[in-house]
């Protein structure tokens, strides 16, 4: 069966949101794209006191000085397409209230006919969880495992009850309730957080680093799940960022989903033979606009699914 191919939406801030997301979330399903997906960029630091992804002295990326909200992002999309899945890669979960994050995703799943596909991650910016002020960092783990628990209980059926560390539902009518049971999958890079995947979770969304680390991370997670008694398949979707150039990639060593669209369609051809069964592409940080955006991903998909993907 061909790998599900996804597209990232266009959020950053060099995009009109009024009109490229809607626009892009038309073509994406008019050329085949079976899923839709935004990530989440609270705020953009400046002067920046942690470096991005924690590495001491790593620049933020200028396309991060504005990032429209995940969820936003997402209803747009569900207003304008009728088939293509919705999915979050990823949502900081932690930077939510729980509750209010159950019931969005219930709503979006509701008016989008059951379309979602909730990718949480617990995130890295001490700055972000200090803005959204819902707990700590240090205890983000706890928070995701509530997230978790909450929209288990707040999609389950009524009376939804819960007693958590910061949540507490007494007995209550919650709706709207989702179309179908949403899938929860997890980025789960650490050894703790694949286990909370592995017990509690529906899936696994990496990002694509090299076919070598991708296709040993996936044998690791397929061995942990075994050691558990997990006996129900994990689903996977596999992120890549590529950074498309309009001619091919020549200098030195190439890393993946680095050059022109033939370069990238053997990346995806490569990654998609490890068994992933679902691939986005996120265009937006190296395209000019919406109309390249649109190009790219028509010509990508037409070449990756000639190529088998």
């Amino acid at each position: 069966m061909a790998t599900a191919l996804g597209l990232g939406l266009p959020q950053n801030h060099q995009y009109d949101l009024g009109s490229d997301v809607t626009d892009v979330a038309r073509a994406a399903e008019r050329i085949g794209y079976e899923s839709l997906w935004a990530y989440e960029r609270a705020l953009f630091p400046e002067p920046a006191t942690q470096g991005l992804y924690g590495v001491p002295g790593m620049p933020w990326p200028d396309s991060y000085r504005g990032v429209a909200e995940p969820l936003v992002t997402l209803a747009l999309a569900a207003a304008v397409t009728e088939r293509a899945r919705l999915g979050t890669s990823v949502l900081v979960a932690p930077l939510h209230g729980p509750f209010q994050l159950a019931k969005t995703l219930a709503t979006l799943d509701a008016a989008s006919g059951g379309r979602v596909i909730a990718g949480f991650g617990t995130g890295w910016s001490l700055d972000e969880y200090a803005a959204a002020g819902v707990r700590p960092f240090e205890e983000r783990g706890q928070v995701m495992d509530e997230v978790i628990e909450v929209c288990r209980a707040v999609w389950g059926p009524d009376p939804v009850t819960y007693d958590g560390g910061t949540t507490r539902i007494a007995p209550a009518v919650v709706g709207p309730k989702p179309a179908r049971p949403i899938p929860i999958l997890l980025a789960a890079g650490g050894k703790r957080a694949q286990r909370r995947l592995i017990d509690h979770a529906d899936g696994w969304l990496p990002v694509a680093t090299s076919v070598e680390q991708a296709t040993t991370q996936w044998r690791e997670l397929r061995e942990l799940a075994a050691e558990r008694g997990r006996t129900k398949p994990i689903q996977t979707v596999l992120r890549t960022n590529p950074q498309y150039t309009p001619k091919p990639y020549e200098g030195g060593d190439r890393a993946p989903f680095q050059g022109n669209v033939e370069q990238i369609v053997e990346d995806l051809v490569a990654f998609a033979a490890i068994g992933f069964e679902d691939i986005i592409v996120d265009f937006q940080q190296s395209v000019r606009d919406a109309e390249e955006l649109k190009d790219v991903a028509a010509e990508v998909y037409e070449k990756a699914r000639a190529a088998g993907v």
